[in-house]
């Protein structure tokens, strides 16, 4: 707890350089199992995810403000073990997704936000999952990676994905703030429906949700009626989804020759646990995610872990 606490004494000084405004944004977001263990492999094994944002001109009354984002991302999935040659071995399939995304963020003046966002992109070995993972394996000096000869075949993918946040409550000192949040995917990759709650807990007070970097609406210009504040704060985000189709489990119904796999588990439940604050230009975060079993048969069926690494830097 002392190394904690050292920890936020530290970083809380630096977060304290704010009062200006900035339009826009540029981001890196990864995730992989090795942020929680060394010796984790498996499942989903690594996101990487580049993200522009920037404050769009807002002729909405209702609206404090809107935001466009656009990102490239990419996700790579494997069985229990990365080297797992034999195909009967295979608990779940190696897959590998890439795409190009576009979201509008539109923040409400009263205490609410709706994302709507359209992915395009392929699913297979085009999506470069084997190529990225030998890669990292290089770096870190892992066994070579093998089996990819049997991923989820190349598909088109398509997706539309939309979330409403909601504000709920705030205590009196606004340290602790409660948000609820509801979400739904619908596609050739993903199906699914969600819901859960979003808590910040701040060392300092926390901000509105629509000036903060939990949500990513802290981007301001001359129109808008808010600066770029100092942050910091943890946060915990339960949620409980019902899947409905994922192609990196079940294969792509846009081509059925992929020769591995398997069958999903519709409730999922995910819970996100991290910390975030502000850096000058810069904010910064981690995560450390959990999830139950994504398909049926695994070989591991307490869940998976993997930790999220996040890196902002604002832009005039």
């Amino acid at each position: 707890m002392k190394n904690y606490l050292y920890f936020i004494l530290i970083f809380i000084p630096f977060c304290l350089n704010s009062q200006q405004k900035f339009s826009k944004e540029i981001s890196l977001v990864t995730d992989n199992d090795l942020y929680v263990s060394v010796d984790r492999d498996r499942y989903y094994t690594n996101g990487t995810f580049m993200n522009y944002r920037y404050l769009a001109k807002n002729k909405n009354e209702n609206l404090e403000k809107k935001i466009i984002e656009l990102q490239i991302g990419q996700e790579m999935y494997t069985p229990n073990k990365a080297i797992v040659q034999d195909i009967t071995l295979h608990d779940r399939p190696f897959a590998g997704y890439l795409y190009g995304s576009f979201n509008i963020k539109r923040v409400y003046k009263k205490n609410r936000i709706l994302n709507t966002t359209v992915q395009v992109g392929v699913v297979g070995p085009s999506a470069f999952g084997e190529e990225l993972q030998s890669f990292i394996h290089d770096i870190y000096n892992f066994d070579e990676a093998i089996g990819w000869q049997y991923q989820i075949q190349n598909a088109f993918a398509l997706n539309f994905d939309a979330e409403h946040i909601s504000f709920l409550t705030q205590n009196k000192a606004q340290n602790l703030d409660v948000f609820w949040v509801n979400s739904a995917r619908l596609g050739t990759v993903y199906t699914n429906f969600s819901s859960g709650l979003h808590m910040r807990f701040g060392f300092i007070k926390l901000q509105k949700m629509i000036n903060s970097i939990a949500f990513n609406t802290h981007l301001n210009n001359n129109s808008t009626n808010y600066k770029r504040e100092k942050e910091s704060f943890f946060f915990i985000k339960p949620t409980l989804r019902y899947a409905l189709y994922d192609a990196t489990i079940q294969g792509s119904f846009l081509n059925t020759n992929s020769e591995v796999t398997k069958e999903i588990i519709p409730f999922v439940f995910h819970v996100a646990i991290g910390f975030k604050f502000t850096v000058n230009r810069f904010n910064f975060g981690y995560i450390f995610n959990y999830n139950t079993s994504k398909s049926k048969n695994l070989k591991y069926t307490y869940g998976n872990k993997y930790g999220t690494i996040a890196i902002n830097y604002l832009l005039k």
